[in-house]
């Protein structure tokens, strides 16, 4: 496998908002250990990408810009092997997640997809969904404002006009589930799994002031290793993580879902795991080539 040659597409800094630095972190670790195993890594950006500079037959990526996906997916058509998949990445935007997750079953909150300039406080009352969470449906989040927790059906429904005032044209609602928020990243394929409780009283996202300090309710680890990879390959991601929420009985339920995230606090310990996942998959990929071409001739 030492003549492949893969084309590594780093994330536009817009689709990494407040984790440039981790993002470029985790990416750079997994092509070094791709580069030890033997493998030539060719590092570009989206722009490079959307100007037709990459020509690798095998891509890996963290694009997010909706022409990236484009591109990824028409090559993917013709044959390239992605990871993410274009398809895959496209599927995490809240709405499509939304309705894969919920079309398979898959535990997540009770929730509704509207356009922006209709009215959702009556909707909200009529489900009895009081405190909720406002997320951007169209595209992934590209600042804190695109995922908003609201108190009650009116403040939803001005910050429902105010996504249609910023030209956000869809919407998601999730209802709020109390208990403890968990964040975890895994890799479709093997055993790896890693989770935590993100809370920290000093400094926190909005997810994890909302939710408050964990209570560490028990909860089966494995059943959630098994949901993830459920989801992501309903989703069509191999590199993942999200959040989920542990409730005081221990079920859970996740309510969001990502393509290659940080792996901020694990990254030493993922990146070869990825990048042994990479490479089985090229080969997966080789196998599948050379048997189609056997079956023409």
């Amino acid at each position: 496998m030492a003549e492949i040659k893969i084309g590594g597409i780093m994330r536009a800094g817009a689709y990494s908002p407040n984790h440039i630095g981790n993002d470029s972190a985790i990416f750079n670790m997994v092509a070094d250990q791709l580069r030890k195993r033997g493998m030539q890594v060719n590092i570009y950006s989206e722009e490079q990408l959307l100007a037709g500079r990459v020509t690798e037959n095998v891509i890996i990526d963290m694009c997010r810009e909706p022409r990236s996906l484009e591109v990824l997916q028409q090559m993917e058509d013709d044959g390239a092997l992605i990871i993410n998949s274009g398809y895959g990445i496209e599927n995490c935007t809240r709405e499509r997640m939304t309705r894969i997750l919920l079309g398979n079953s898959i535990t997540y909150p009770e929730s509704i997809i509207v356009n922006t300039d209709e009215m959702v406080q009556k909707r909200l009352n009529d489900m009895g969904i009081s405190r909720c969470w406002i997320k951007r449906g169209d595209f992934h989040a590209k600042h804190k404002e695109d995922v908003t927790s609201v108190r009650h059906p009116e403040e939803a429904q001005e910050v429902v006009q105010e996504y249609f005032l910023r030209g956000i044209k869809r919407a998601v609602i999730n209802r709020h589930l109390e208990g403890d928020l968990v964040k975890f990243y895994g890799v479709v394929g093997t055993p790896f799994f890693y989770w935590f409780y993100p809370y920290d009283k000093h400094v926190g996202t909005e997810d994890e002031m909302v939710n408050g300090v964990p209570r560490q309710y028990k909860f089966d680890q494995q059943a959630l290793h098994d949901t993830c990879t459920r989801a992501a390959e309903a989703l069509g991601v191999v590199i993942y993580g999200g959040d989920a929420i542990v409730a005081p009985d221990g079920s859970f339920s996740l309510i969001d879902f990502n393509d290659w995230p940080s792996f901020a606090p694990c990254r030493v310990q993922a990146a070869p795991i990825i990048a042994r996942r990479i490479m089985s998959l090229i080969k997966q990929h080789n196998s599948k080539q050379t048997t189609v071409k056997q079956s023409r001739q």
